[in-house]
């Protein structure tokens, strides 16, 4: 990329709380900046609006978040924070904010001059709402299944205007040499005691219905039949809409009766620590994942990954640890393939190509040849 052209980049997100597309948009802005560019940020929000801000990048808070059609009256804000910004390029990274950023630009006197890209963060269900992430000027497919989805369910998008870029992952924060310290040990002994001497298996992401709780926690009770010492990590977000989901799974441990071998750490901010912590991490979600970050985390840390081997887990699992993919469903065999890790550790030997930088460095390129071929 040519960086003597800096360019004003606007990231467009429903909120700032946890979540990949959050860390993600943190992460490309922090890079922005680094290059010397101007990064701003518009979302309602949200806890890791503090870590937006501390490494140079503006943040403008507007509810573009609320799934309603009074989110329509943001419209003329933004117009006003468009036109005053002029962004080069006005990066969109959900739907709701996607369709507001398209009504806006109608009326922008800028607009003749800005590129809209989107990424396509997730693999949504097909209909007209959804398709205004396949409306930009270039789009963004976090892996090859995202790249297929858009291509099977929205035929009439140009393939060419379709770039796959792999989300990526911080080495600096997630690599084999991380150590835990003897206070971060001591403090997690004293907040999860009953995970002390025991073989930690780990199912990290939010808690919803999708995420594979109770094949995990299956799991863990024919894992108790065996007389395995092993601790079950449950760590996520449990947002107050899923209250009665987690009523479920606390239910489900109850007839199960591993009351005392699971843990529920809720959103922690320690995740590389737990990685390391863990023995095996696992990804069991019903639906496709778009790509997987949890999975890969884990993984370029040199720990154990066991996943139902479809969507973009599959992929990563396929490139860099192809003895952790279970076939989706398979109980029997993750149970196995379970026993035989806790047994002889099969640790990852591949390379890594979902890097941060490789991300960073494609996403940057992308916007340069979006703005210079007008």
């Amino acid at each position: 990329m040519n960086k003597k052209t800096k360019l004003t980049v606007l990231q467009v997100l429903p909120e700032l709380n946890s979540g990949g597309v959050e860390r993600g948009t943190i992460e490309l802005a922090e890079k922005l900046v680094e290059e010397g560019h101007r990064s701003i940020v518009i979302s309602n929000g949200g806890s890791l609006v503090k870590n937006l801000t501390a490494t140079g990048s503006e943040h403008i808070q507007l509810p573009v978040h609320k799934k309603s059609f009074l989110s329509f009256f943001q419209v003329k804000p933004l117009v006003r924070h468009i036109d005053l910004i002029q962004p080069d390029i006005i990066h969109v990274r959900s739907r709701l904010p996607a369709w507001l950023i398209r009504y806006a630009l109608k009326k922008c006197r800028y607009k003749n001059k800005i590129k809209l890209i989107s990424t396509v963060h997730g693999l949504y269900s097909v209909n007209r709402y959804s398709q205004i992430m396949t409306r930009a000027d270039h789009i963004i497919a976090v892996s090859n299944t995202v790249k297929g989805y858009i291509l099977k369910n929205y035929p009439e998008v140009n393939e060419n205007k379709i770039t796959v870029i792999f989300r990526g992952v911080d080495s600096n924060k997630f690599n084999p040499s991380i150590k835990r310290s003897k206070k971060w040990l001591k403090q997690w002994q004293q907040d999860f005691p009953t995970t002390k001497d025991k073989r930690i298996l780990t199912l990290p992401g939010r808690v919803t219905r999708l995420k594979g709780h109770q094949e995990f926690l299956k799991l863990i009770a024919k894992l108790k039949s065996q007389k395995i010492s092993i601790h079950g990590l449950i760590v996520g977000d449990i947002h107050q809409s899923k209250q009665s989901y987690f009523e479920e799974i606390k239910q489900q441990i109850k007839k199960l009766d591993i009351e005392e071998m699971i843990s529920f750490t809720g959103l922690r901010e320690d995740i590389a620590e737990i990685y390391q912590y863990s023995d095996i991490v696992y990804s069991l979600s019903s639906k496709p994942e778009s790509f997987g970050r949890t999975v890969l985390e884990p993984l370029v840390m040199g720990k154990m990954v066991l996943g139902w081997s479809h969507g973009g887990v599959g992929e990563i699992l396929e490139a860099i640890y192809p003895q952790g993919q279970v076939p989706l469903g398979n109980s029997d065999l993750l149970y196995q393939k379970t026993l035989a890790l806790l047994e002889n550790s099969d640790l990852p030997a591949k390379e890594n190509p979902f890097t941060q930088e490789r991300m960073f460095n494609s996403t940057l390129n992308l916007y340069q040849n979006v703005v210079e071929n007008d």
